[in-house]
């Protein structure tokens, strides 16, 4: 078997292809994670909220087109929404 020197796997290289998989597949976890937690969330909780989960069911997978904006819907949706819903499915239910 031949063995070139550009087939070295050296510590160096193995952090750069480790990071640079990390940014590429990070982005893609995060709309996975908020596509799933939009998805398992009951109907009855979505209702009481003041949000729509069509709206974000289909938003996140939108978003994975473009990285940036897959980052930011994904994003508003864990921090934002996903914590109102998932209060009312714990029996918080605000007057506003």
């Amino acid at each position: 078997m031949l063995v070139l020197a550009a087939d070295e796997v050296t510590a160096g290289r193995l952090a750069w292809v480790t990071v640079v998989t990390i940014l590429a597949c990070g982005p893609l976890g995060l709309s996975l994670w908020a596509f799933l937690d939009a998805a398992r969330r009951p109907q009855w909780a979505w209702a009481l909220s003041r949000h729509r989960q069509v709206v974000w069911m289909v938003a996140i997978p939108f978003g994975v087109f473009t990285v940036i904006g897959g980052l930011l819907i994904s994003s508003w949706y864990l921090l934002v929404v996903r914590p109102g819903v998932a209060a009312v499915e714990r029996g918080e239910i605000s007057s506003s």
